[in-house]
């Protein structure tokens, strides 16, 4: 029995060894009662503001509009949130529920770093020991991550085992949290995982879309035709979405890492192979993974370390289902290509998780009338993935197309949201 709705549709639940039974239900019942706290909830506003910088500001993309044609863009900077991404929402929010239950030990995992960082810098700030798993794939990648958690003070753990990337550092997560669970809180860090962790990393990151909504009234007196975001676990996205279910007339688009393309296997897209994407429980949770024919759970690829990951949130395969979203692909070339664009024409280097929403933006943007908007979640920054970028994009010439070659729509999912530019 649980106190909240354990499941999305028939995605989600609860699908752990009996062990963390106890911790997820503590969990559950500690989270509720804090939702209702005045006091709780003041000192988690606080920080938010006084600490991570919120709310974070709406940027007109003036340059990119005009270059694009078609609609308006305007981007949600998660990207000017302390640490530098939405992450910080979330971390801070569990870690005061740790101190809650008395757990002074906090682990957690990451694939891009952000997530670490952010678990780090609130376990600094709250005074909580802290140890992070990652695997040795992303720290090669993701090296000035590694250096702020422990100049934050957390231990950072590399995870050897299997594909050495974010699926792997779950997994060791949980193996520590089997091992400690009566002195140790697992930060997790996207809308994944078993209940009550979907619905309570919504929950913290439901400010991104509470503030946008605000913010796109405040601007330009309405709610804009479409809202993107890139979709790994899936928390930005989950948290921009829930600012605008309740209006129909904005469509929500999710954007999943493409990697190589669809058709070769090498990418992390959970709804757009067939071949590979299936209904099973990965890490406690009931949704879409990508599985090879036995059954095991396929390895992954893309160019962003945060989106590589084999499973999607369970919120998210609801909404696919009730057709509320829709959900596409950007490869790791239209990605690449519209890192640079944004870079080059708006003075802001996204992380290249957000460029996947970037490169929707970039082929939807010039289909939408002149009057229409269109606001993407730019859920962080892209100092971290330098090391990355750079040799990428020194060499090959076609990771620079032009938007139009973008705007062409390759890569398109086929999706079963609807899109309001195509409505009116």
């Amino acid at each position: 029995m649980t106190i909240l709705p354990s499941k999305f549709g028939s995605y989600g639940g609860r699908y752990v060894p009996e062990t963390l039974m106890p911790a997820l239900e503590q969990l559950e019942a500690e989270f509720t009662r804090a939702r209702d706290d005045r006091a709780f909830q003041q000192k988690l506003n606080g920080l938010l503001v006084d600490y991570a910088g919120r709310p974070t500001p709406i940027t007109y993309a003036s340059r990119l509009s005009e270059r694009l044609g078609g609609a308006r863009i305007y981007l949600k900077r998660e990207d000017l949130a302390h640490t530098g991404a939405h992450k910080i929402n979330n971390a801070l929010g569990q870690a005061l529920l740790a101190q809650r239950m008395g757990k002074r030990r906090i682990i957690a995992e990451t694939g891009a770093g952000q997530h670490g960082v952010a678990s780090a810098t609130a376990c600094a700030l709250l005074g909580l020991e802290c140890a992070v798993y990652m695997g040795e794939v992303d720290m090669a990648r993701q090296a000035p991550n590694v250096f702020r958690m422990r100049l934050l003070g957390a231990e950072v753990r590399p995870v050897s085992s299997g594909s050495r990337t974010l699926k792997d550092a779950i997994n060791e997560a949980i193996r520590d949290w089997v091992t400690n669970v009566e002195t140790t809180h697992y930060l997790l860090g996207s809308a994944l995982g078993p209940h009550p962790y979907p619905t309570m990393v919504r929950e913290f990151q439901k400010v991104i879309g509470r503030e946008a909504r605000t913010q796109m009234l405040a601007k330009t007196g309405r709610t804009p035709d479409a809202a993107v975001a890139c979709v790994g676990g899936g928390s930005n996205a989950i948290g921009l979405f829930s600012g605008f279910l309740d209006d129909p007339d904005v469509a929500l688009i999710g954007v999943e890492a493409g990697g190589e393309g669809i058709a070769g296997g090498k990418h992390a897209s959970r709804f757009s192979d067939p071949e590979r994407s299936r209904l099973g429980v990965l890490h406690g949770t009931h949704t879409f993974v990508l599985q090879t024919p036995d059954g095991q759970i396929a390895e992954t690829h893309s160019v962003s370390a945060g989106l590589d990951y084999a499973a999607v949130g369970p919120e998210h395969a609801h909404l696919r289902d009730l057709g509320r979203a829709e959900y596409t692909v950007a490869t790791d070339a239209e990605a690449l290509a519209a890192f640079s664009l944004l870079s080059t024409l708006e003075g802001i280097i996204p992380a290249l998780e957000s460029a996947h929403a970037v490169a929707e933006a970039v082929r939807r943007a010039p289909k939408m009338k002149p009057d229409q908007i269109l606001l993407i979640c730019l859920s962080g920054r892209g100092d971290k993935d330098l090391d990355t970028v750079t040799p990428l994009l020194a060499s090959p010439p076609s990771l620079k197309p032009s938007p139009v070659s973008l705007a062409n729509g390759e890569g398109k999912s086929g999706g079963t949201g609807r899109r309001k530019s195509e409505r009116k």
